[in-house]
C-alpha cells in the first residue's frame, strides 16, 4: 500500500464545531491553490485519503473533510445508511464550507472535487458557497430541483460514465442543459465506462455489481481535471 503523505487535522466549521479532516500537503506550501475532496459513501478511507495525496503531489493542498465522523465501511448496505444519515445541507454549508474557509486561510484560490455521493456535494458547494473558484464533479449530483445553476459564477467541470445506472446519460444532458442555460462555463466529458470508474478499488467479485474501475478512463479524467484546475486555480488568490 502507497504510503499516505497527509494525516488527520481539526479545522473549525462556520457555526464553531469542529470536524476532522485529512489534509495532504505539496512539497511546496507557498502559493499552492488548495482542493476540497468530498468523499464517496464508503467514508473517509485509505482510497480517497489516496486522492488528496495525488493532488499533493501534483501541487495542490487538499482536504478531506471528515462527513461520517470517523465511519468508514466496505458494505453497500452500511455506506446506504450513512448516506441516509446526511444532512446535505449542513454538510454542504458547514462541513464543505468550513474547508473551504480554512483552505482560504492560506491565501489561496480553493477548488471543490467529489465522487458519487461527493459528487452531488460539489455541486451544492459551487451553488452555496461563494468562496469557491471551480468545481469537478464526478459520477454525481443532487436532484436537479436542488441545482440552482444561477447562482453558479465559477467554472464546472464533471466526469460521466455512459454505461452509468446510477446517474444515468439523460440524467447528465438535462443537468448540463440547465448549466448552460444559466451561462455556466460548463465542461461535460463523458466515457464508455460504468460507475465508479475511477476508483481503483471497484474491481473483482467484491465490488457493488453495475461498478468497474476503469483504469484508462480514470487516467484520462484524472488528467482533465489537473488541466482544469491548473487554468482555474493558480495565480492569485481571489
Amino acid at each position: 500500500m502507497t504510503q499516505k503523505v497527509g494525516s488527520m487535522i481539526t479545522f473549525r466549521r462556520p457555526d464553531g464545531q469542529d470536524v476532522e479532516g485529512y489534509l495532504a500537503k505539496p512539497d511546496k506550501l507557498e502559493g499552492a491553490p488548495a482542493i476540497v475532496v468530498i468523499q464517496e459513501w464508503w467514508g473517509v478511507n485509505d482510497q480517497i485519503k489516496g486522492v488528496a495525496d495525488r493532488f499533493a503531489q501534483a501541487g495542490y493542498l487538499a482536504l478531506v473533510p471528515d462527513l461520517f465522523r470517523g465511519k468508514t465501511t466496505v458494505e453497500e448496505e452500511e455506506a446506504s445508511h450513512l448516506l441516509g444519515g446526511l444532512d446535505f445541507a449542513d454538510a454542504t454549508a458547514q462541513d464543505v464550507r468550513g474547508a473551504v474557509l480554512y483552505l482560504k486561510e492560506q491565501g489561496a484560490r480553493v477548488g471543490v472535487t467529489g465522487y458519487c455521493m461527493g459528487g452531488a456535494l460539489t455541486l451544492l458547494a459551487l451553488c452555496n458557497i461563494p468562496e469557491v473558484s471551480a468545481g469537478v464533479t464526478w459520477y454525481g449530483f443532487p436532484p436537479l430541483d436542488y441545482v440552482d445553476a444561477s447562482k453558479i459564477k465559477v467554472p464546472v467541470q464533471g466526469h460521466w460514465a455512459t454505461q452509468d445506472e446510477f446517474f444515468t446519460a439523460d440524467i447528465v444532458d438535462k443537468l448540463e442543459a440547465k448549466l448552460t442555460e444559466a451561462n455556466v462555463d460548463v465542461e461535460f466529458h463523458r466515457y464508455l465506462a460504468h460507475h465508479a470508474f475511477a476508483n481503483e478499488t471497484a474491481v473483482g467479485p467484491g465490488r457493488i455489481p453495475r461498478t468497474q474501475f476503469d483504469p484508462v478512463w480514470s487516467r484520462m479524467a484524472w488528467d482533465r481535471t489537473l488541466t482544469f484546475f491548473g487554468r482555474t486555480l493558480w495565480g492569485e488568490a481571489k
